[in-house]
């Protein structure tokens, strides 16, 4: 009685200690780093670098992010918080754009008179592909988009497939 006691107690412990349960089945961490002045994704892993991509955004000064319509991109850090196929841009992935710290330089921004009092933050920022037949536009350079940050098709399609919601990204210039 004694031996079947140890027993459950024991497989009790590993089924309810998920660090026993999952030990051997890491799933691996990803994180993002979108460089604007150099045009690049940067994938990373547990381990490292993975893979870069070329992207485009939104204007060609590539500033920050000042308010709805400015078709600038946000630099800060984000995370992805949804992943769909999209009828128009092959793949998309919602970044939580504002965040607690887009808003407060917003807030900065309007109070020392930078932006419109009257001027609203923007959102529906992501990274998605091109038209369809359109990577060209990634190839050259060509900033297209409202301030979302844009890839060749089959670069967001591996991206797409490579990274959960969840994945932490981080845009710098």
């Amino acid at each position: 009685m004694k031996h079947v006691a140890k027993l459950l107690s024991i497989f009790a412990l590993l089924t309810i200690l998920p660090s026993f349960r999952f030990k051997d089945k890491a799933i691996p961490s990803y994180y993002i780093i979108i460089t604007k002045h150099s045009y690049e994704l940067t994938l990373y892993d547990d381990r490292g670098w993975l893979v870069k991509y070329p992207v485009v955004f939104g204007n060609n000064d590539l500033g920050d992010k000042m308010k709805e319509g400015d078709r600038e991109t946000p630099e800060g850090t984000f995370t992805i918080i949804g992943k769909r196929i999209h009828e128009k841009w092959d793949r998309f992935m919602m970044l939580d754009y504002p965040t607690a710290e887009s808003y407060e330089r917003f807030r900065q921004r309007k109070a020392r008179g930078i932006i419109p009092k009257d001027a609203q933050i923007g959102g529906g920022v992501g990274i998605h592909g091109t038209w369809p037949h359109e990577g060209y536009a990634v190839d050259r350079y060509e900033n297209w988009t409202e301030g979302c940050i844009s890839l060749k098709n089959e670069d967001v399609e591996e991206l797409f497939s490579l990274i959960p919601v969840g994945t932490k990204v981080t845009i710098r210039n």
